[in-house]
C-alpha cells in the first residue's frame, strides 16, 4: 500500500478514537535499534521508544533470534496448559522483585489488564472494594482502568463507585501552593484525610505510578512513597505499584522504579518495556496476596510462549549488556543536556524524571507557569521536521517526554539535544 492508501484506509476502517501526535499521521515503514523510517524514507532518531515500550532497541537481534526459535517450536496453548517459557519467566521475575518478596505472577496482554488483575486481587485479599488512586495518573483504557485514571481527557465514561483520587506529588505545581522540602510532603500526609473523609475508612488499596507517565513524568520527592505506603496499610489496604512505564531498569540502577524510594509494594504491575514491543502484561504479588484470588481464571493469550520468550530474552539482554548502568549514566547525561536547554530556552519551566525517563514542561512564563500548549504543539511538529520522535503528555498537554531505548549512547543524546534545541527555537519563534 502507498502512504496515502494507508492513511485513507485508517480513516475509513479504524475507530476515530485512535489519536496521533501530529497534524498528519506519521506512517512508519520500518525500524532498527534507535532509528525509525517513515513511508517516504525519512530516518528519525527515536527518543520515545513506542511510548516507553522499545526498551532494548527496535528489532533487537538477540531478542528476535530467541523469538524466531520459539515460533517454530510452540506458538500458543493458553494459560490452561503449563509451558516452559511461561514458568521460566515467572521464576526470573520472582528473583528480581524488591527483596524477593513478590514471587507469584499472573500474565496478561497489556498494562491495562495487569492493573485490572491487581485491583481484583486487592479486593479479594482485603475484603474491601474501595480503591484510592492519584490525580494526574493513567492506568489504562478499559472501563475499570479509566475509572482509576486521574485525568479527564483519558476517561470516556462516568465516574466509578468505590474509587477516590488523592492529590499527587506534583512539586512543580503543588496542589497546596507549598514548596519542597519546607512543605513536609503534605501531599503524602493528606492521604490519611482523603481516606477518612471520602471512603468508608477501610480500603482495598492504593494504586500509584512511581513516576506518573502520561501525567508528564511527574517525579515525587524521596519521602513520598514511604509515607503513603504506611498510611495505606494502616487503613487495611495494600500498595499496588503501577510499573508499566518505570520497570525493567528504565529509571536506572534498579529493576523497578519504586525501589528508588526504598518501598516494597504488595503488588507490582508492568507491561511495555518487558516485551520490547511484544504484547505482554504481568501482575506480580506477594504469595499470600496472590493466593487470595480463588476460583477459575483464565487469560487466553496471557503467558503466551512467544511473548514470554521475548520478555525473558529482554531481561537477559538487559543483564548481559549491563543496561541499567548505561541507563543511569546516559540518563544523567541526557538530563544535563536538557538543563542546558533550559538555560537557553525560557519556554522550559521544569526538567524532571529519572534515568532514561525524562521530560520538560513548557510554559509561557516561568513565574505564572501558564502551560504553553500551543508552543508544545509547534515543538512537536518541529521535532518531526528535525527527524526526532518524542512524546507529549501532562494534564495540560504541555510536557515533552523522552524515553529512548536503554542502549542508546552519548552520541545519540548529543544529536537528540541538537535537534530538540532547533525544534524549541522554531516553536518559540512562531
Amino acid at each position: 500500500m502507498t502512504k496515502q492508501e494507508i492513511l485513507l484506509a485508517q480513516k475509513e476502517f479504524l475507530f476515530p478514537s485512535v489519536f496521533h501526535y501530529f497534524a498528519e499521521p506519521l506512517v512508519v515503514s520500518h525500524a532498527k535499534d534507535q532509528f525509525v523510517w517513515d513511508a517516504d524514507g525519512n530516518e528519525y532518531l527515536d527518543f520515545f521508544g513506542g511510548i516507553v515500550t522499545v526498551s532494548v532497541g527496535h528489532c533487537n537481534d538477540q531478542v528476535n533470534a530467541k523469538v524466531h526459535a520459539q515460533i517454530d517450536k510452540l506458538e500458543h496453548v493458553s494459560t490452561v496448559f503449563a509451558n516452559e517459557p511461561q514458568v521460566a519467566l515467572a521464576k526470573k521475575l520472582a528473583s528480581l522483585t524488591p527483596g524477593g518478596a513478590l514471587t507469584k505472577s499472573f500474565f496478561s496482554n497489556s498494562g491495562t489488564e495487569a492493573n485490572e488483575a491487581a485491583m481484583l486481587v486487592a479486593r479479594c485479599y482485603t475484603g474491601s472494594s474501595e480503591i484510592v488512586a492519584l490525580r494526574h495518573s493513567y492506568h489504562g483504557r478499559s472501563s475499570a482502568a479509566m475509572g482509576i485514571t486521574g485525568q479527564a481527557a483519558w476517561k470516556l465514561g462516568p465516574p466509578q463507585a468505590g474509587v477516590t483520587h488523592a492529590v499527587n506529588a506534583y512539586c512543580y505545581r503543588c496542589p497546596f501552593g507549598l514548596e519542597y522540602p519546607s512543605c513536609d510532603v503534605r501531599c503524602a500526609s493528606d492521604l490519611e484525610q482523603v481516606i477518612r473523609t471520602t471512603t468508608s475508612g477501610r480500603i482495598a488499596g492504593l494504586i500509584a505510578e512511581p513516576i506518573q507517565g502520561i501525567g508528564g513524568f511527574i517525579t515525587p520527592p524521596k519521602e513520598y512513597f514511604g509515607i503513603v505506603a504506611e498510611i495505606v496499610r494502616r487503613y487495611g489496604g495494600i500498595f499496588i505499584s503501577d510499573e508499566v512505564q518505570t520497570a525493567w531498569g528504565r529509571t536506572g540502577s534498579k529493576w523497578f522504579g519504586i525501589e528508588h524510594w526504598g518501598v516494597t509494594p504488595d503488588i507490582i504491575t508492568s507491561a511495555k518495556g518487558l516485551g520490547n514491543g511484544f504484547p505482554i502484561g504481568v501482575t506480580i504479588a506477594r504469595p499470600e496476596v496472590a493466593d487470595a484470588l480463588k476460583g477459575a481464571s483464565i487469560s487466553t493469550f496471557g503467558g503466551n510462549p512467544v511473548a514470554t520468550t521475548a520478555a525473558k530474552a529482554v531481561i537477559d539482554y538487559i543483564e548481559d549488556q549491563n543496561l541499567m548502568k548505561n541507563t543511569e549514566e546516559t540518563g544523567a547525561y541526557l538530563r544535563e543536556g536538557l538543563l542546558s536547554l533550559k538555560e537557553k530556552h525560557t519556554l522550559i519551566g521544569d526538567v524532571r524524571g529519572m534515568g532514561l525517563l525524562q521530560a520538560i514542561e513548557l510554559v509561557e512564563d516561568r513565574v505564572t507557569k501558564v502551560p504553553a500548549v500551543a508552543a508544545t504543539l509547534r515543538a512537536m511538529e518541529a521535532a518531526r521536521e528535525n527527524r526526532i520522535m518524542l512524546g507529549k503528555g501532562g494534564m495540560y498537554g504541555n510536557v515533552l517526554r523522552f524515553s529512548p531505548p536503554m542502549n542508546v549512547g552519548r552520541g545519540d543524546v548529543d544529536e537528540f539535544i541538537k535537534r530538540l534545541d532547533a525544534s524549541l527555537t522554531q516553536a518559540a519563534g512562531a
